[in-house]
């Protein structure tokens, strides 16, 4: 069997469709992998470049594959459209994502910690300040505006923001 230098892995809730190839570009398989599949199918093979499409489970996925010694680089997916070249199925996207991983002038995603991805769940100071709503003189639909903090008085506590 050819040697595996490049997979495009495209992420899903059950099923993961996987594109290899070697050096040069080439295909050596596009299939698909369920969850609990995953992990094994990495471990077997021989450390290569894995790319995913980041989203929120990217960065589990690639700290998981990272672990069992494989370079993995997250692409944000704007950069991973022009490569598809076919219609949107998980097969096209994850040969597009073998391909844009190899370019040399791609932009790619850090891979963020559990931590890093836990402090990003929670809100900010912002989003705690109450919200006041003014009568604004009738623009708009209901004639009301949401200001932060409230100007007067008169104006009527509503809630907190963000809830």
């Amino acid at each position: 069997m050819e040697q595996i230098s490049t997979i495009g892995l495209d992420l899903a809730k059950n099923v993961f469709q996987v594109h290899g190839a070697d050096a040069e570009g080439a295909p050596i398989f596009n299939r698909k992998l369920r969850r609990g599949e995953l992990l094994a199918f990495f471990a077997k093979l021989s450390p290569c470049l894995v790319g995913l499409e980041a989203c929120g489970s990217a960065h589990y996925w690639a700290r998981e594959i990272a672990a069992l010694g494989h370079e993995v680089r997250l692409i944000p997916p704007a950069y991973v459209k022009p490569y598809v070249k076919r219609g949107k199925t998980d097969a096209a996207d994850a040969e597009a994502i073998s391909e844009a991983v190899t370019r040399k002038t791609m932009r790619f995603v850090p891979i963020k910690s559990a931590g890093q991805q836990a402090a990003g769940m929670c809100p900010s100071s912002d989003d705690l300040r109450p919200f006041w709503f003014v009568r604004n003189g009738g623009s708009g639909s209901s004639g009301f505006e949401a200001m932060r903090p409230a100007g007067d008085a008169a104006s009527v506590f509503v809630g907190w923001s963000g809830v």
